[in-house]
């Protein structure tokens, strides 16, 4: 998806609310920025390297993010742009993704296509 607050294409991210369960959170976020319907499958990893996970909002503030990253099933729904925080959705061959992509999504996108068994923590 091509986000709205800064032009880059990434996999759909997002926050947790309060007293929310995290598979809840993933599910939702994937459905509001996409449209799909999915289904949590494995941890991925977790992610807190300052190179990639440190950013600098537009209004200039720094926030140093603890990512975890989950491998979804999609369940149904239709990939679509949707709302005001996505710009585009798409598909795309791991070997051609479009740009420019987050920073730190193709570490991401590399360890859940290495289907290792264990989780990273990078």
């Amino acid at each position: 998806m091509k986000r709205a607050d800064n032009g880059l294409w990434g996999i759909p991210s997002g926050h947790i609310e309060p007293a929310e369960k995290v598979e809840h959170a993933i599910i939702r976020e994937i459905f509001e920025e996409t449209g799909l319907e999915v289904e949590v499958q494995r941890l991925i990893g977790v992610y807190s390297d300052p190179a990639s996970q440190i950013i600098r909002y537009p209004d200039l503030k720094i926030c140093h993010f603890i990512t975890t990253c989950f491998e979804c099933k999609m369940k149904g729904g239709i990939l679509k742009k949707t709302g005001e925080e996505t710009l585009n959705a798409g598909f795309f061959d791991p070997q051609k993704l479009p740009t420019p992509l987050m920073p730190m999504h193709p570490q991401w996108l590399s360890d859940a296509l290495s289907h290792c068994e264990k989780s990273y923590i990078r």
